[in-house]
């Protein structure tokens, strides 16, 4: 009997086994939508090990659109843009699930936290919920440097590292730190200036206005606010001392990927770009002195010019500014590691990951 159906027997198993490996593979397939402020953001991720951030990137999409500007002038989401949103969300999970068949419990979509201001944010979420059978989870302010170090950091060093992202209005972050019976504490960092505010206060120190756009009066005027930059910078750390025992840090935001991109000028395929205070000190000398190397780049060189598109050499220098004043305020630096968060278009997802991971401690 069984030899008479051994042939079927046989293609029994391996359809089994087929199918058994393509749900498993699946189950390692997470998306996610981000609604940002100016930008609709999807990511399909193949996950190897999360805990070490093991991980390949199978698709992105960067969808322009300035939504935190018309939320800001009128404290409601225009139905234009609930409309141009929607479609975005429909088109891009359309995708999701046929092209890549995500499972539906591992698709999630979240709003950046300035549409929690939009007085009619209901409306987009209903409509998307309608069109899609999917909420929005509109991120809370105060959990958003929680949200960054989940998803910035590898969860296997979410204990020996600290994270601070340089943005355009703030540098924000923070740090884990273990507990008894498995308890973890999250202290969250903030410093006051980001590229866009520092340059904002450097110019104000201009006395005469008509200067305000020569790059040498920027550049001094840069040098003679440095102090109250390196002030900040300190009352930040001596308030964390518990930052010193941090054996990584891990840099993410505008700033750094400028760096890493103008300077390394490579593609690295590499989740997380090492770097060192040497490095950055080296790029601010070309920032200040040579920006025409980069200019000259930018010509040949498609991130490149991204980066020149995205900041003139005034926000270019502030950022930097920045990098430096953190990194060289860090006691004994020379005994740790630094790494460029590479992929921050995906640190959302890479939280909620995390977070639904049994094999992850984000109880924090």
């Amino acid at each position: 009997m069984f030899k008479k159906n051994k042939p079927q027997i046989l293609i029994f198993i391996l359809l089994n086994l087929f199918f058994s490996i393509n749900s498993f593979s699946q189950k390692n397939l997470y998306a996610g939508i981000e609604i940002g402020r100016r930008a609709i953001k999807t990511s399909v991720l193949d996950v190897n090990n999360i805990k070490k951030a093991d991980y390949k990137i199978l698709y992105f999409s960067n969808d322009r659109i300035s939504l935190a500007d018309h939320i800001i002038a009128s404290g409601e989401i225009p139905q234009d843009d609930i409309n141009k949103t929607s479609a975005i969300v429909v088109e891009q999970l359309k995708k999701i699930r046929e092209e890549f068949k995500v499972p539906e419990a591992n698709i999630f979509i979240v709003a950046a936290p300035v549409f929690a201001t939009a007085r009619n944010v209901d409306a987009l979420k209903n409509k998307v919920a309608t069109l899609t059978n999917k909420s929005i989870d509109v991120i809370n302010v105060d959990e958003e440097p929680k949200i960054l170090v989940k998803g910035a950091i590898p969860p296997v060093d979410y204990s020996n590292a600290l994270l601070l992202d340089i943005g355009a209005q703030t540098t924000r972050g923070g740090y884990i730190d273990e507990l008894k019976d498995n308890k973890l504490e999250f202290t969250p960092l903030e410093l006051d200036f980001g590229t866009m505010t520092l340059t904002d206060a450097i110019q104000k120190t201009v006395v005469n206005q008509t200067q305000v756009n020569d790059m040498s009066t920027y550049q001094e005027k840069s040098f003679d606010f440095n102090p109250v930059l390196r002030k900040k910078v300190k009352e930040l750390l001596d308030a964390n001392p518990a930052l010193a025992k941090k054996e990584k840090i891990y840099l993410s935001g505008g700033a750094v990927w400028a760096f890493a991109t103008l300077y390394y000028d490579e593609n690295v395929k590499d989740h997380y770009i090492s770097l060192t205070l040497e490095d950055v000190i080296n790029y601010d000398a070309i920032l200040k002195n040579n920006f025409v190397k980069f200019t000259n780049l930018a010509k040949t060189n498609k991130e490149a010019a991204r980066v020149l598109s995205t900041y003139d050499q005034k926000y270019l220098i502030s950022a930097n500014n920045i990098l430096v004043t953190l990194l060289e305020s860090i006691p004994n630096l020379a005994t740790k590691k630094i790494y460029f968060v590479k992929e921050g278009q995906v640190t959302l997802l890479i939280s909620n990951i995390a977070d639904h991971s049994k094999k992850v401690n984000t109880n924090f």
